[in-house]
Parts: structure tokens; C-alpha cells; sequence
């Protein structure tokens, strides 16, 4: 991995140090509504009586007679929403979306990235395959748990397979979120095995071209829906001549299909079945399997291969090498080359012949070996692979990260403490840099080790922690934490939020590198903070309302040790290429200069994006709510309840990283007209990435008889640039709540 330090500033790259901006005067402005996101399917509502542009008021009596759920979307003990899977044919063909559906689809498509999926250069496909999934990874909004699995190494792959042994597998929602955050692609599932699988197959494919249309179509569906990008298809059982006979139309159609409602969208086979209907795996492409190849995206080989395996390959290939995923089982069962920290031996013999590489359960790290030393062991083995496996960058902005892993020990909102606990939410994972060790310098002498970090976070549950040394012969030494590559706008804001460990007097700075997109010209890159003079942003015509929000922190002592630098750079027909964080020695030093650096956030953004108006929170409304008592009959009052219920809301998605929800709550109102005191902020009860939340035990006081119990739910907008919204932009719905009488 290419070093700041010994990278040229000449030619096409020019690499520009940003070494401290501020926040100018700004007034208030106020949001616009715009088009909104709606979710399909009908809900029972608790009665709306009252309702105005902030807030709607619903009214509910107290009821403990059970309102039943769909199973199939909900958890059992708790009612918690859950992602799903489907375990037959009839399934697949009843299915249509729902309301709760919507609580399983994905924020948004794949992110952009270069190069694209579809360009030659060979891949690298994970296949997730974990203990029969739909583990912690099904708690859609989360859950408490500890030392759970999390992948990270994101910047490595480019397709993530969901895999279980369920006939439909859907990704949970979590991994979809975190993988378009990253560019990568995601793939679920349609398997069928033994002689059940049989049945199933000659039932869709024995007959006439409607029944296995019928399939596809709702495979194709599930993947504009959910917004995930396609499926692997694995037919383990063999078949009769006329459904072999229609495989290869049925890949075909569903190929079609998918590739015109779902951009981007992959249709993968999995070597099993041979042409003549004989469950036979090959290990290899050939003439005996290759009809398969032909009729969709690309060919997943199974695992026992050798070398003379590839080197046939190439021809039966042709131009479509990188079409061909190489399976490689990292749990190394079966004659197989390399696996478990001997991956690399396979994929040093997959990329000699341009193949593209499919890593079958690479969380064997997590399975098999200690877990308390489970990050150390994913760090090592991704390590070992990095030379064989190509980066990608990513190319839109905003770019935003806190380098939150989707867990932690603690939750943590901009520097304030919010909840001390475990917690796992996958959908909640930053964008992930370039992990390892990086030696820099003639003599290797300098380095820089990039770790994650739970025991502290500047925002969410974790931070990037940069250990390093300066030798005596260099001044400086930086690591490239993220490869981009982005079109710049004429004007972009950066900001970084950093602590130093210890007594020390290294000096931090953000670095960039910039190619000519035609012409790049950098202009101006000055500082923003409160005492700065050198430069301060032209006026503009709109109040700056974010910019004003996004720089309020600048170059200020935070809490909990925190700095946030902001910088303030002016281009012109450029490329961002990459972005390096630089450790300076400080002036006068002639020694070692060791240190230790928690990185806490980083932000690139679009000037002009700070400008539009924020579109505010609308139409929340309370349904499927749900009673129960929160104590024993014995215990002395005021008595508690235990309230469930579903919010929804209207809101434009592509503007947003994610939702925060909140309650004011728990007192008692005289009238539905007084509202009582409130505490100094409301409760934080969760992350949504949808528009929809799912409240489970919330406890609540219980009404007194003649009196109304109040709870009032609030939306927070996150937007993507990374800033707090002031509250008259959050949505809010009330609840009253009587006694039966």
C-alpha cells in the first residue's frame, strides 16, 4: 500500500496538505417539504385527532387484549422486526410486499464506485455463510449483544453473497445497508437441495415457460424491493430432462429481467448441476457446464480444484475470465489449496490466470478462533490476502464517516455519551478505510498501524486508532486511509475530529490527492476557525444554515479531549483521488517522534449542498400499539405499562444517512391541552434506516382514571453532509393514552 511519504507530487498527482476554517455568521432558515418516501401495504393507526404542519396527536385506550403479528416479520418474544427468509416454492409465489416489508428494504442503491462492477478487471465475491445465518444479523433495528461478528474490510470486495440453506434467502437488511455504503454489490440466495429440492425444481421448471417466468419475476421483484442487486442460484439435486431443458431459458429470463429493473443487478450459477440433469460438481468451467455460463452473469466454481483446473479454464472462458469466480473454502474442508491463513495460496493461483475469486466463509476467523482476539485474527487474515485483492474507490460526495463498526460497548452522539451497554446494528456501519500497517521511508523505519477502536468513539460505538513513528531522517509520515475517486466540485469543506494520546506535540493534518480531470487547478485551501484571517467564504445568496451547523465546532476543544479541523478548499476540473491523515514532527524535534491518534470522524462536502434547504420530517403517525404490564401486582404504584408500537413517517431518503428517534414521555397530563414539564432533552431509543420504527417495551406511567398518559415520539433527520438538525425540522407524533373505563 503506497505511502504519503514516498508518493510524487508531480505529474497527473498532485498531493495538497490542509493544515487547519471557521464558522462565519449565518441566521436561521427553515425547511421546505419535497417529494417523500411512502411504503406500500395498510396498517391499523391509533385514532388521529388532532393534527397540524409540527405535529399529529393520536388517542389510544389502554387495551391488553393481544393484537396478533405477522410471524414471519416479527420476533417472537420480543416484536422486534426481523429480516426473513422463505422456505418454499408456495411461499415465493404468495409473496407480495407488504408493510412490514418496508422495515427489511435497503436506504439506498449501491454507491457509486470505479471501476464499475462490469468493467474486466477480476473480483473479489465473499460468500457469507455463517451457522445457517439469520443470527444477530435478523434484529433489524438492532440488538444487545456482545462480541458479535462484524466484517469491515470492505475496500477489498465487490460482490457480498448472503448465503443459508433456505430456499429464498434474503439479505438482511443490515448487510445490504452496510455493503451499498461501501460499492459493493449484494447477492442473496435461491437454493434447492436434495430430494425435496428436486421436487421443488421440477415443479417450476417441468413445464411450461409461465411456471418458471412465475419464479423469476419474484426473484426479480424481491431485488427491486429490498433493493439488493441479484441472486445466486445454486440447484444441488439433479434433475429430469425437461427441467434441465428449461434451465437455461429460466437463467436467461430471470438475467433479462433483472438487469432491466435493477441497475447494476448479477445473476450467478453455482457449479453443481451438469447440462445432462447429473448433480456432479466440476470444480472448473467446462463443456459439461458451460451452457449455465452462457445463460447468465457469471459461473461460482466449487472448491476442489488445482491448477490444472484454471489453466483449462482460460479457454473454455474466453473473454469472460473475469465471469469466473474461483471458489475458495476458507473453512479448508475437502482437498482443496490453501484456506484459513493459507488463503492466499489460492488466490495467488486464481489472479496468476486473471480469474476473479469467490471466498467461501471467511468468518471462519470468528467461528473457529478465539473471540476475544477476533479482530486481530480478521486484520491478519485480510492482510495476508491484500496484495491479491484490488481496491475500489468511491466517487460521490458526501463523504462521511466516523468509523463506527455497527457495534460497540457504549453509543456516543458528538462526543456525548448517549447509553453505556453492548449494542450490534450492521446497518449503522461507517465507511471503512484501508486497514494494516503501512512502513515508510527508505528503511521501512517510519510506520503507521491502523486498528479499529471500541474503547472510545467520537461518534457511534468505535473510532480509528493510528499508532506510529517518526524516525529522526523524515519530518513527517502519513498513511492513505480511503482511495476515492471523485469529481470536485468548484468548492468542498473538510473536516476532521482527532485526539492525540498522551504528552506529545506531533502536529495532524489532512492530506488529499488530486488528478486532472481535463485541467486541476487548486486554488485557495485555507483554515476555518474562529481566529483565523486568512480566509473567510464569499457571501452567498442563500443563508448558509448548514455550513453554519457543519463549521460551528471548528478548532475547538471538545468534549472528551476532541479536536475538529475544518479546511476549506477551492479546485477547479479535478479528480479527489485520495485522502492520507499526515503525523508531523513538531519544531525543533531531531528524534524518534512516537504517537497515538484516535481518529473520530471525516468529512468531505460539496460546498453547494450546504446551501439547499433541509426538507423537515412529516406525516408521523403511531400504529400497531400494544399494552402490557410493565410490573407485579405486589410492587407499589405508580404503576408502569410497557408500550409497543410502529411510527412511520414521509421523507425524502436520498437525503439522509439515517433517522434517530426519540420520546418525551412517562408523565401524566391533566388535559389533553397541558403538556407537562419535560426534561432538559428527550430519551434516545434507537436508529432507523427506513421510514419506520418499530418502539418495543418503552415504559410508560399508567394513566389515571379521568387523566390522559402523554408520550410524544420524535423523527431526527440525519443528513448525509453529518450535521444535527435543529428539532423544528424533526417530525413528532403524540400519543394519549386513557384507562379502559
Amino acid at each position: 500500500m503506497e505511502a504519503a511519504a514516498t508518493r510524487s507530487a508531480a505529474g497527473r498527482q498532485r498531493k495538497r496538505q490542509l493544515s487547519g476554517l471557521a464558522a462565519p455568521e449565518t441566521t436561521e432558515e427553515t425547511g421546505t417539504p419535497e417529494k417523500r418516501e411512502r411504503r406500500p401495504g395498510r396498517r391499523r393507526t391509533g385514532r388521529r385527532i388532532q393534527e397540524d404542519q409540527e405535529e399529529a396527536v393520536f388517542r389510544e385506550v389502554v387495551s391488553f387484549t393481544p393484537d396478533p403479528l405477522p410471524v414471519r416479520y416479527y420476533d417472537k418474544d420480543t416484536t422486534q422486526p426481523i429480516s426473513f427468509y422463505l422456505s418454499s416454492l408456495e411461499e415465493l409465489l404468495a409473496w407480495t410486499p407488504c408493510m412490514e416489508d418496508g422495515f427489511n428494504t435497503a436506504l439506498e442503491p449501491t454507491e457509486c464506485r470505479q471501476p464499475p462492477l462490469s468493467s474486466q478487471r477480476p473480483r473479489t465475491l465473499l460468500c457469507h455463510d455463517m451457522m445457517g445465518g439469520y443470527l444477530d444479523d435478523k434484529f433489524i433495528q438492532g440488538s444487545a449483544v456482545q462480541n458479535p461478528y462484524s466484517f469491515y474490510h470492505w475496500q477489498y470486495i465487490d460482490i457480498f453473497v448472503y448465503f443459508s440453506h433456505h430456499t429464498v434467502t434474503i439479505p438482511p437488511v443490515g448487510w445490504t445497508n452496510a455493503a451499498h455504503r461501501h460499492g459493493v454489490c449484494v447477492l442473496g440466495t435461491f437454493i434447492t437441495e436434495w430430494s425435496e429440492g428436486g421436487r421443488l425444481c421440477e415443479a417450476f421448471l417441468a413445464g411450461d415457460e409461465r411456471s418458471y417466468q412465475a419464479v423469476a419475476d419474484q426473484l426479480v421483484q424481491m431485488a427491486q424491493f429490498f433493493r439488493f442487486d441479484g441472486w445466486l442460484i445454486n440447484i444441488e439435486n439433479s434433475l429430469s430432462p425437461a427441467a434441465v431443458g428449461n434451465l437455461p431459458p429460466f437463467l436467461r429470463y430471470l438475467t433479462t429481467q433483472l438487469h432491466q429493473q435493477v441497475p447494476g443487478g448479477l445473476v450467478l450459477w453455482y457449479d453443481s448441476v451438469l447440462q445432462s440433469g447429473q448433480l456432479k460438481w466440476q470444480d472448473e468451467l467446462n463443456k459439461q457446464n458451460s451452457v449455465f455460463f452462457d445463460s447468465c452473469d457469471g459461473f461460482f466454481t466449487n472448491y476442489n480444484w488445482r491448477e490444472e483446473h484454471l489453466e483449462r479454464m482460460l479457454g473454455q472462458a474466453g473473454e469472460r475470465v473475469a465471469d469466473v469466480y474461483v471458489g475458495v473454502d476458507v473453512f479448508a474442508r475437502g482437498n482443496v489449496v490453501g484456506g484459513r491463513f493459507d488463503t492466499d495460496k489460492s488466490l495467488e493461483l486464481i489472479r496468476k490466470h486473471g480469474f476473479s475469486a469467490a471466498l467461501f466463509a471467511p468468518g471462519w476467523v470468528y467461528e473457529c478462533l478465539e473471540k476475544r482476539e477476533f479482530f486481530q485474527n480478521q486484520d491478519k487474515f485480510w492482510r495476508l490476502l491484500e496484495r491479491y485483492l484490488p481496491t475500489h474507490s468511491i466517487c460521490s460526495l458526501p463523504f462521511v464517516t466516523s468509523f463506527c463498526l455497527g457495534m460497540g460497548t457504549r453509543r456516543v452522539c458528538y462526543g456525548q455519551e448517549e447509553a453505556v451497554g453492548p449494542w450490534y446494528h450492521p446497518s449503522a456501519q461507517d465507511i471503512q478505510p484501508l486497514f494494516g500497517e503501512h512502513r515508510l521511508g527508505g528503511d521501512g523505519r517510519g510506520w503507521v498501524k491502523t486498528h479499529c477502536c471500541l474503547a472510545d468513539a467520537w461518534h457511534g460505538g468505535s473510532s480509528l486508532l493510528l499508532r506510529g513513528l517518526i524516525p529522526p531522517e523524515l519530518g513527517n509520515v502519513a498513511v492513505r486511509l480511503f482511495s476515492l475517486q471523485v469529481p470536485v466540485p468548484p468548492k468542498i469543506f473538510l473536516s476532521m475530529v482527532y485526539k492525540l494520546e498522551g504528552p506529545t506535540e506531533v502536529r495532524v493534518g489532512l492530506e488529499l490527492t488530486t488528478g486532472d480531470a481535463g485541467s486541476c487547478h487548486v486554488g485557495d485551501i485555507s483554515v476555518l476557525d474562529e481566529t483565523s484571517s486568512r480566509h473567510s467564504p464569499r457571501p452567498l445568496r442563500v443563508p448558509p444554515t448548514k455550513l453554519a451547523r457543519w463549521v460551528g465546532r471548528c478548532s475547538q476543544q471538545l468534549s472528551g479531549g476532541w479536536v475538529q479541523r475544518c479546511y476549506e478548499v477551492s479546485l477547479r476540473g479535478c479528480l479527489l483521488l485520495d485522502l492520507f491523515i499526515n503525523f508531523s514532527r513538531p519544531q525543533g524535534s531531531r528524534g524518534e517522534e512516537s504517537f497515538i491518534c484516535r481518529l473520530g470522524e471525516i468529512q468531505v462536502v460539496d460546498a453547494n449542498s450546504l446551501q439547499t434547504p433541509l426538507p423537515q420530517v412529516q406525516a408521523v403517525t403511531v400504529s400497531q400499539v400494544r399494552w402490557q404490564h410493565a410490573l407485579s401486582e405486589w410492587e407499589s404504584p405508580p404503576a408502569q405499562l410497557q408500550l409497543t408500537c410502529t411510527l412511520h413517517w414521509s421523507y425524502l431518503l436520498s437525503q439522509v444517512r439515517c433517522f434517530r428517534i426519540h420520546c418525551w414521555g412517562g408523565t401524566i397530563a391533566g388535559s389533553p391541552s397541558r403538556e407537562p414539564p419535560k426534561p432538559e432533552k428527550p430519551t434516545f431509543l434507537g436508529l432507523a434506516f427506513t421510514t419506520q420504527y418499530r418502539i418495543v417495551g418503552l415504559a410508560v406511567e399508567a394513566a389515571r382514571l379521568g387523566q390522559d398518559g402523554r408520550v410524544e415520539f420524535l423523527v431526527e433527520p440525519v443528513p448525509k453532509e453529518g450535521f444535527l438538525v435543529p428539532q423544528a425540522g424533526w417530525g413528532r407524533a403524540t400519543l394519549l393514552y386513557s384507562a379502559p373505563q
